[in-house]
């Protein structure tokens, strides 16, 4: 007889045991020859050597299905326990299309030719611009993209962050503290990763800062190494805040720019630096520059005739 113990890593226990263990106790019936003791993140086995080591590698595939696709079923499990780890695999493969697996089982694609593009820039890139109109999933896409380095361990942390322009970067004088201030600027951040993380495991990556949100401000000063690192609503920064950022990245780190550059609040008497950063890093090697339109947008249908509509009459004004 041998005994070992089995440590659940970036995983819920609580998905892995099921609700009152009934997935654990599933996985006992698998195995009536181990002897299967479950507390907290550790699972202590005892029993025959080559039974041990079928079970380990079984609960490594059941952390990996939790991990990729956020839920597990007895269906699911008794495949897992079933089926050849080669198998599992394959089918997890087959899933690549899939960006990342969200809450409730959300499939979180490339929805549109763009948004396919953004995908595979980033692929061949370490900094990737996405440019257009409201509705077109610039963000989601670009957080979606951030979710998967992070699962896949690619990057250790992800940092999320955008210009605070409507308090002007001046937080002082609005009431609470520095979380209540920031938040209503980045709701839409909070927003993308509710669909794609459990609450309880998003919290905790806020908790830890495995999950950073914060405006851009804060990003003076810093290098952010192993980070994907999204500057969202970058139409909102000056030129010098847009050198700034792009003059943050670290080692191993992947930076994704996204914005709308006909919906810019800045004052206006003050530049938007895209502009000036989309024409100086153009012709620079490891950077792309993906740009979206109506064609790509995914809201509500009126949304893309809206968008049509004002292209239509800022160009009948400038005529």
């Amino acid at each position: 007889m041998i005994e070992t113990t089995f440590h659940l890593t970036d995983v819920d226990p609580v998905a892995v045991f099921g609700t009152q263990n009934v997935y654990l106790n599933q996985l006992r019936s698998y195995f009536p020859k181990i002897k299967v003791i479950a507390r907290g993140s550790e699972i202590k086995l005892q029993g025959p050597a080559d039974e041990l080591r079928l079970l380990e590698e079984k609960l490594e595939l059941i952390v990996l299905h939790i991990q990729k696709f956020n839920v597990l079923t007895g269906e699911q499990l008794e495949r897992i326990v079933l089926e050849t780890g080669e198998n599992i695999l394959k089918t997890m493969a087959a899933h690549d299309d899939v960006i990342v697996h969200g809450v409730n089982g959300l499939l979180v694609k490339a929805r549109t030719l763009n948004q396919r593009k953004m995908v595979e820039a980033l692929a061949k890139n370490d900094m990737v611009f996405a440019l257009g109109p409201a509705g077109t999933g610039k963000t989601y896409t670009a957080v979606a993209l951030a979710v998967r380095a992070l699962k896949n361990k690619e990057v250790r942390r992800i940092v999320l962050t955008r210009p605070a322009v409507e308090a002007g970067e001046n937080l002082g004088f609005l009431p609470g503290d520095m979380k209540e201030k920031l938040d209503p600027y980045l709701q839409p951040l909070y927003d993308a990763l509710r669909d794609m993380i459990p609450a309880e495991r998003l919290a905790q990556y806020i908790e830890n800062r495995t999950i950073e949100i914060a405006p851009l401000a804060f990003m003076r000063g810093r290098t952010l190494d192993n980070a994907f690192v999204i500057l969202d609503e970058a139409q909102n920064t000056t030129p010098s805040q847009i050198k700034m950022f792009l003059t943050r990245m670290g080692r191993h780190a992947r930076f994704f720019i996204t914005g709308d550059p006909s919906q810019r609040d800045l004052p206006k008497n003050v530049p938007s630096g895209l502009p000036e950063a989309l024409k100086i890093t153009e012709n620079i090697e490891g950077i792309e520059h993906i740009f979206l339109n109506e064609r790509d947008v995914v809201r509500h249908p009126l949304v893309k005739r809206i968008i049509i509509a004002y292209e239509n009459y800022d160009s009948d004004r400038t005529n």
